[in-house]
């Protein structure tokens, strides 16, 4: 007979599958890496119950909770279980470790399974990414990728790791591609949680011994907070700078950003959040080259008139080692050309992190 004994975040590896037994509204916020969501209240009957519990009693509230986390197992034990073998050992959890996962680890083994129920639940997974986010950042070696606006820098990234690097893909993780325009046609970001999750799930793979490439970005990637300690450690790190020339720029930015030419409507839209920059007579002129699908002469534009100076601006001021930067040339962006920047990337030599801090 197995242990009964509470079982940790860290041991969740130990089990053949991980079940999170919260609402799907709960589990669509974030949930442990790996789980799969089984309901004991899908959400209308989870506020259906708190309003009960409040307005009526709580023994009503759990009453007819019961009743429905009792309809809701058995489902879940005719279709969800129903091809589990009898040595199958599942880990359960709800938000804090108590009623909905405790039910559900109790049939669970009534029928016989070797079910076992996290300590603390989501709220205590919780409690783990932040210490790790804590205890992980000041040890990474963080090599930082700077360019201007359509130097690539995430393919870079994503060549770097091809190339066996270790790499953060902070956009990748945000959905989101951090500037102006970068919102992902069809893809929604994560919640700020989830995103911390999957960023603490890549950096518990890391081997803290080796470099680790980064992009240079601001505190926000859309409407993604950044950890602070993670953009202070950034911004003392090595610099790299791609110098791409505006012609490679512009032929990376049109193939990268050609959808933005399918909805035409939206592009005006997010244009116009520059007029209060920009000047109304400009943005007036950017739109309508949106609307006219002339994206060469728009993207060329707001790399001349408002990307390029923004980065000129923000370098020396946000990244510590920005004087001591390393930098490549480029004139080609092309996929092999991109490899050969990461090549290249690769083979500068190591350079002193920059231990000041600074206020963020």
């Amino acid at each position: 007979m197995s242990h009964r004994s509470p079982v940790r975040i860290t041991d969740r590896h130990q089990f053949d599958t991980l079940i999170d037994a919260r609402s799907p509204a709960e589990f669509a916020l974030d949930h442990i890496p790996g789980a799969i969501n089984c309901p004991v209240l899908d959400n209308e009957e989870r506020a259906t119950i708190g309003t009960i519990y409040k307005q009526v009693s709580p023994f009503e509230a759990k009453r007819l909770g019961a009743a429905m986390v009792s309809a809701n197992l058995a489902r879940h034990l005719r279709e969800t279980f129903a091809d589990k073998p009898a040595d199958w050992k599942p880990l359960v959890y709800c938000w804090r470790g108590g009623l909905r996962s405790g039910s559900m680890v109790t049939w669970l083994r009534l029928v016989g399974w070797d079910a076992q129920q996290l300590a603390g639940g989501y709220k205590y997974f919780r409690g783990h990414v932040i210490a790790q986010l804590e205890a992980l950042v000041p040890q990474l070696q963080l090599r930082v990728l700077c360019g201007a606006t359509g130097s690539a820098k995430t393919r870079v990234l994503h060549a770097l790791a091809e190339q066996g690097e270790q790499v953060l893909d902070l956009e990748g993780y945000a959905r989101h591609k951090g500037s102006l325009l970068g919102h992902l046609p069809g893809v929604a970001q994560p919640s700020q949680k989830a995103f911390e999750t999957e960023l603490v799930q890549h950096m518990e793979a890391l081997d803290l011994s080796r470099p680790v490439y980064i992009e240079g970005e601001s505190i926000r990637i859309g409407r993604i907070a950044l950890p602070l300690g993670l953009v202070d450690r950034m911004r003392g790190a090595p610099c790299i700078e791609i110098q791409a020339t505006p012609e490679a720029r512009l032929d990376y930015l049109l193939r990268d950003y050609a959808y933005l030419g399918d909805d035409v409507q939206a592009l005006s839209e997010r244009l116009g959040w520059l007029k209060e920059i920009q000047g109304n007579v400009t943005v007036a002129r950017w739109q309508a080259w949106a609307q006219e699908r002339a994206l060469p002469a728009l993207f060329a534009e707001l790399m001349a008139l408002h990307y390029d100076p923004q980065y000129e601006r923000s370098q020396a001021r946000h990244f510590r080692g920005w004087t001591q930067r390393q930098s490549i040339a480029c004139t080609d962006l092309s996929d092999a050309g991109i490899g050969r920047l990461a090549e290249q990337v690769r083979a500068l030599p190591a350079v002193a992190v920059q231990e000041k801090t600074a206020a963020l």
